[in-house]
């Protein structure tokens, strides 16, 4: 923090800087300031063990998956023409199969009898799933075992996106701001709404004075006339001279060493 002293209309006024404590405390500050630097219940909101609220640039992107790409295998009956051979067994009935038949899993079965076990379709077509020993349609095992969106709690039967220890519909895993999907793309978290980056840059970043790069999580920075500088650009305007922990004077929103206290800017 620092505190003025205005001594006349046009002079130069004569300051204390001083380095941001880590710790926010009540004292006044710029508009600018970062969001760590203003609430005090930052670090306890956005603690690391709280995946959900971490305001950090996730290294590892929310990714969709293929819609087939779980526990089980989609797989198709083969259907084997009549011919010569050993006479099979329906694995359903146990009854001799007379005429054409399927084969699915290691055994043989009617045609008519390999059927779901929920809605009684007929698998001779489209494929179907084996889930601890019993067998479904897609759309059956969709409706048990797909997964559920944590936005809008439905089941996900296409592409499924993995984010936050959880999974979501593509078109729900969204920016809060701009409602684009981000897919595979980085991205924040703020009170709890993912951001893409563009977006939470443009609505939460705090800018250096000195440099206008914006001030991360964990840099050294000071604040003074006003606004956020990094410690390393709060430097005299005319002579570059670092005024960190230094007196020092301002004139037009500029910082000044004691030398050039005087001097046209």
């Amino acid at each position: 923090q620092v505190s003025v002293l205005d001594p006349s209309p046009g002079a130069a006024m004569k300051m204390e800087p001083g380095l941001a404590p880590r710790t926010p405390t009540a004292t006044p500050g710029p508009a600018s300031r970062p969001p760590w630097a203003v609430d005090p219940s930052f670090a306890e909101r956005y603690a690391p063990d709280k995946t959900s609220t971490v305001v950090s640039k996730h290294s590892q992107p929310a990714t969709p998956t293929p819609m087939q790409n779980r526990s089980s295998i989609m797989q198709a009956a083969q259907q084997v023409p009549e011919g010569p051979g050993r006479t099979p067994l329906c694995y359903k009935c146990n009854k001799v199969i007379r005429g054409r038949y399927l084969v699915a899993l290691g055994h043989y079965y009617h045609p008519e009898e390999f059927t779901c076990c929920q809605c009684r379709k007929v698998l001779d077509e489209g494929g179907f799933f084996e889930e601890k020993g019993s067998i479904f349609c897609p759309k059956c095992y969709d409706t048990r075992y797909a997964p559920s969106c944590a936005k809008c709690k439905k089941k996900i039967t296409g592409e499924v996106m993995h984010a936050l220890k959880m999974t979501w519909h593509v078109q729900c895993f969204t920016c809060a701001a701009c409602k684009t999907p981000i897919r595979n793309r980085a991205f924040y978290m703020e009170e709890g709404q993912p951001y893409c980056e563009r977006d939470y840059e443009k609505m939460f970043g705090t800018k250096c004075r000195g440099c206008d790069f914006k001030i991360d999580a964990g840099d050294r920075f000071l604040e003074a006339l006003g606004f956020s500088w990094h410690d390393t650009c709060f430097v005299c305007a005319i002579c570059q001279t670092n005024l960190e922990g230094k007196t020092f004077y301002s004139k037009k929103d500029k910082p000044l060493c004691k030398s050039h206290a005087f001097s046209h800017v």
